[in-house]
């Protein structure tokens, strides 16, 4: 931005010491650095305003190119509209289903197959678990003490 040698900071920082003096360069150079940052801060104001303008025009000038593309089109097939409400729907491949919908045996039935449940293995002196009791409750049903044992 600004070309400044070192040599000439150096010679204005003794000049601003010898006019200022070493008591107020301290608030001199406060003062300095707020009207700076006031400086800076009104130029990016400006800058975001001036950059608000230029995106705003862009679109303005891309909404008019689309409209002017849009009324060729229109001329140039004039019928299109009509034309869109008079095709069936097309019946090409599988339709999609939504997923949990009720009385769907055949999606229940590929479910399991892409899914099984894994079977349970009994434990030691435990009745083996069925599948029918993990879906009455979440939690496994496991013994916590032997059938018949009291503890002495």
């Amino acid at each position: 931005m600004f070309d400044v040698a070192p040599s000439e900071l150096l010679l204005v920082a003794i000049i601003a010491l010898i006019f200022i003096g070493p008591k107020d360069l301290p608030f001199a150079l406060r003062t300095l650095g707020r009207w700076i940052g006031q400086a800076r801060r009104m130029s990016n104001h400006f800058k975001a305003g001036v950059d608000a303008m230029i995106r705003e025009a862009e679109m303005a000038e891309i909404e008019r190119e689309w409209r002017e593309r849009n009324a060729r089109i229109m001329a140039e097939h004039p019928d299109a509209e009509a034309h869109d409400e008079q095709m069936p729907a097309s019946d090409d491949g599988p339709q999609m289903e939504p997923i949990g919908r009720a009385g769907d045996s055949a999606a229940a039935s590929q479910a399991a197959v892409a899914h099984p449940q894994p079977e349970t293995l009994p434990t030691s002196n435990a009745s083996p678990v069925s599948s029918t009791d993990e879906t009455e409750s979440d939690e496994p049903q496991l013994p916590l003490s032997k059938s018949g044992e009291t503890k002495s």
